[in-house]
């Protein structure tokens, strides 16, 4: 890699320092966790319209199951981060078991995601 055109990324390797998989997992969790509370917050708004709104809402029952979906797959992938936390990357079993739950959580994430982009069609859509 020339230095002329990344040097922060030359700057901060050192010569012969191998990167430690713990700590970009660790980091990596973090990040992920401050993903699932701004996606919790989200939820937490669209609830909260939902129960003020009430059954005169078109669609009341569609969006607070779409909704209540989503806030456990949250839960669930929170869980899972917790335990992935606790693992140890440099063991080859557990390893594999993190990378299962990583695929779980990605899975969780993204089943969270589509529930509220379909809240937002519903409550954009009920709007006009």
């Amino acid at each position: 890699m020339n230095s002329a055109i990344a040097p922060e990324i030359n700057s901060n390797l050192q010569p012969g320092k191998t990167l430690d998989a713990n700590r970009y997992a660790t980091k990596k969790t973090i990040a992920q966790g401050m993903l699932d509370i701004a996606l919790l917050t989200a939820n937490a708004s669209q609830l909260k319209y939902i129960l003020q709104v009430g059954e005169k809402h078109e669609f009341y029952s569609l969006m607070l199951g779409l909704i209540t979906t989503s806030i456990i797959l949250q839960v669930i992938g929170g869980a899972l981060s917790v335990v992935i936390y606790r693992m140890n990357i440099d063991n080859h079993e557990q390893g594999i078991m993190i990378e299962n739950l990583n695929h779980a959580i990605l899975t969780c994430f993204v089943l969270s995601i589509i529930s509220i982009k379909n809240q937002d069609n519903r409550t954009q859509g009920s709007k006009d």
